[in-house]
């Protein structure tokens, strides 16, 4: 007999995470899991539901409700209901499925990269902060031995943003380093054409959202005429349906779009975005949503099937003092699965069980 059960759990940043749009000092995430009853041998599969406050489109008041709605259909052998509007949740459940399919072992997408000998290359996350926090969190990165690094930026005055990115090429020009760039929207229709042209003297990998989100024509002017390589980030959030997407993408036509499996509708949902920019010739890359390791593993197991060959945005497992144990590693600018380490998941969660 299947059973199901979810609980909430509170994750505490090391630091003041501060973007464009907020500063965060704590993020709630919710797990699910799922376990035969009859097997009685303990094991469960588990995922990470990791809802994004003010940010994804299942930030809604029945949150809660329509995760007691997904473990009584587990534990009922019924259909699921309507996730379409879910992500997280549909990100949730696909992982504890296929954690429980695969031997419970926190492997749901078992690859190559479980072996533990080679490693995904990511980007270098620095955080926005004031001007000499992000000096020396820029400095930190290069001296790890990142070969890309993306800067969160918005945050600041613009002309202290140049400062550090001339920085950062005065140590290293183009050939040495890939510098990405992360707008959250910061940039107005008016004035996004002209900060562009200031970035672009330093050679610039590529730039996400740069305006905010659902100014479909305003952005594909944008993708017409910027300097930089615009990817899609935050316009993906709330767009569902293949014919949906296909328009969106054709019309505003980025050179990438940037896939976070939390927001986009799972891992089939995610699955479904890439299909279409192949079909478009538009390139992507996948990041974590600040998952906490139970989903930031599911991620990274799921994009080293792809034989990814540029950094992903996978480096977000440090960024709490109480993330959830795993073999999860950090080896200068690559994200290793390390068989020797143990998933410690914490005994005192308070599970909601059906």
């Amino acid at each position: 007999m299947m059973r199901a059960a979810w609980c909430r759990y509170r994750l505490d940043f090391k630091f003041a995470a501060r973007t464009s749009r907020e500063t965060m000092n704590w993020k709630d995430t919710y797990y699910i899991k799922v376990w035969d009853e009859s097997a009685g041998d303990g094991r469960f599969g588990i995922g990470e539901c990791g809802l994004f406050r003010g940010l994804s489109c299942d930030d809604v008041s029945d949150y809660e409700t329509m995760l007691d709605a997904v473990c009584v259909a587990v534990a009922t052998s019924s259909p699921q209901p309507d996730l379409t509007h879910y992500p997280s949740i549909v990100m949730g459940i696909e992982t504890a499925i296929a954690d429980w399919r695969n031997g419970c072992g926190r492997n749901p997408f078992p690859s190559d990269w479980l072996s533990g000998q080679e490693g995904i290359e990511i980007n270098g996350l620095v955080w926005m902060g004031d001007y000499r926090e992000m000096l020396d969190r820029i400095s930190a990165k290069l001296d790890e031995g990142f070969r890309c690094v993306k800067l969160k930026i918005g945050g600041i005055r613009f002309d202290d943003e140049l400062k550090l990115l001339g920085y950062i090429r005065r140590q290293f020009d183009s050939s040495a380093l890939e510098l990405r760039l992360d707008a959250n929207g910061a940039f107005t229709p008016e004035n996004v054409l002209a900060r562009l042209g200031q970035l672009a003297d330093y050679a610039i990998h590529s730039i996400e959202q740069p305006i905010a989100a659902r100014q479909w024509e305003a952005m594909a002017e944008v993708c017409r005429r910027s300097p930089i390589p615009v990817a899609l980030d935050e316009e993906l959030i709330g767009v569902f349906g293949r014919k949906d997407k296909h328009e969106m993408l054709e019309r505003i036509n980025p050179r990438y779009i940037i896939l976070k499996p939390t927001l986009c509708g799972g891992f089939s949902g995610a699955e479904e975005w890439i299909d279409i920019a192949r079909e478009l010739g538009i390139g992507w890359w996948a990041t974590s949503a600040l998952e906490s390791n139970v989903g930031l593993n599911a991620i990274a197991q799921w994009v080293s099937g792809y034989g990814p060959e540029i950094p992903q945005g996978l480096g977000t497992g440090a960024l709490y003092g109480n993330n959830i144990q795993s073999p999860l590693e950090l080896r200068g600018d690559r994200l290793f699965y390390n068989s020797d380490k143990q998933w410690i998941i914490p005994g005192n969660l308070d599970w909601k069980m059906f």
